[in-house]
């Protein structure tokens, strides 16, 4: 008889272990160079280790230092990476928040499988966020600063010492929370955002971010790296992201990191729609934020909102050549991205080739759908409404 292979252990935030900083580091203040650094972590961190003998071990909360990984991981050849992006947020009832953690543990175990590494139960990483922030929540968003957040980073490597092009016998799930900028006021450089919107520069047809088949539509380092240098020429130029363009008919699939939107009339009916790429064709990712805004324009905005007109989801695929006819014929009413770190914060304009096309209302302002969606999403975010969108971390037990 052939012997049955021993089921490996699956992650379980129920049972772990917690050695506590004696050694706390400073809280950065609001705009500090320290908080523009993207790097002054809190001061506990989570690591849990994988091997395809035992499954996942005892997850391990500890102070935040540097990983020990061998020159020859997996991770640092052939991009066994992959990662997420969440904000818990101090909301103004006094309470810390979670936004949607369950799609994000959905996500990151589909990127994990995609990278060749393991899954787990998509409920564990919330837990193993919540275990995190209940250490270092009170200190890093103390109660007298309702509105912060802090950013989460959970990140999955391939960490074991086995060079060769094979499936990694080992990874390690890693989770940090970091003190980051509000992207919708300024950006990356501490700069204020232009008030009307960012400036989007279409990529050429030599540069490509994704393609079906492959992998865009989870969140990889591999996605990132590459796109990095088309980043930099357009950010030389004046730009805040690159509108990433793919195909011969130059369809619009993302912005930068961002998911990419547009209100317009359409040509045919006269409706008003919010259009944006579909997920079929696995070109873009399924950001939370952006299904957030699917869902909740879905069911509050079928109907007047104040001032506001009904507006039509549509997921569809469109080129970059709709949207300058759409700009030459006035039926452009607002364009704005979404994202766990620019939020949702309005587009001004895209460059194509040598063309600059307005993504403003036919006034040259948004007309404020952006901002509506944007207020909605924040009393969810900040328990202003009370939500299932909303996932409270309980205060720690003394």
């Amino acid at each position: 008889m052939g012997s049955i292979s021993p089921q490996l252990a699956e992650l379980d935030a129920s049972n772990f272990k917690v050695t506590r900083t004696t050694n706390f580091r400073d809280v950065p203040l609001p705009g500090s160079p320290e908080e523009l650094s993207h790097s002054h972590c809190t001061d506990h961190m989570v690591t849990v280790r994988w091997t395809d003998v035992n499954g996942w071990e005892t997850p391990e909360i500890k102070p935040y230092q540097n990983l020990s990984i061998a020159p020859t991981a997996s991770c640092l050849h052939y991009a066994t990476q992959c990662f997420e992006g969440m904000k818990v947020y101090r909301g103004y009832d006094g309470k810390l928040r979670l936004f949607r953690p369950d799609c994000n543990g959905e996500r990151l175990s589909n990127s994990s499988q995609r990278s060749s590494m393991p899954g787990f139960k998509p409920d564990e990483l919330k837990k193993l966020v919540g275990k995190l922030l209940q250490i270092d929540g009170p200190r890093w968003l103390p109660k007298n600063r309702p509105g912060s957040f802090l950013y989460i980073r959970p990140s999955i490597i391939g960490s074991g010492p086995h060079l060769g092009v094979q499936v990694p016998k080992e990874a390690t799930l890693f989770i940090i929370a970091v003190p980051w900028p509000d992207f919708t006021n300024t950006t990356k450089e501490g700069e204020t955002t232009p008030s009307k919107g960012l400036k989007l520069f279409a990529s050429t047809p030599d540069t490509i971010r994704a393609w079906p088949g492959g992998f865009g539509y989870a969140k990889l380092g591999a996605n990132y790296g590459p796109s990095l240098q088309a980043h930099g020429k357009a950010k030389a130029q004046g730009f805040d992201q690159i509108l990433w363009l793919f195909g011969e008919d130059r369809q619009v699939t993302e912005a930068g990191a961002s998911n990419f939107f547009i209100v317009w009339k359409n040509a045919q009916t006269g409706k008003l729609e919010l259009v944006t790429a579909p997920l079929g064709n696995q070109l873009i990712l399924p950001g939370v934020t952006r299904r957030s805004v699917l869902e909740l324009v879905s069911s509050r905005l079928s109907k007047p909102v104040g001032s506001l007109e009904p507006v039509e989801v549509v997921e569809r695929t469109f080129t970059i050549d709709e949207v300058e006819a759409a700009s030459k014929e006035g039926r452009i009413v607002e364009s704005f991205v979404s994202g766990t770190a620019y939020f949702i914060t309005p587009v001004a304009m895209i460059r194509e080739n040598d063309t600059d096309i307005s993504t403003l209302g036919p006034d040259g302002e948004p007309a404020g759908y952006a901002a509506l969606i944007k207020s909605w999403l924040g009393q969810i975010m900040y328990g202003k409404e009370a939500h299932e969108w909303g996932y409270v971390i309980e205060d720690e037990e003394n």
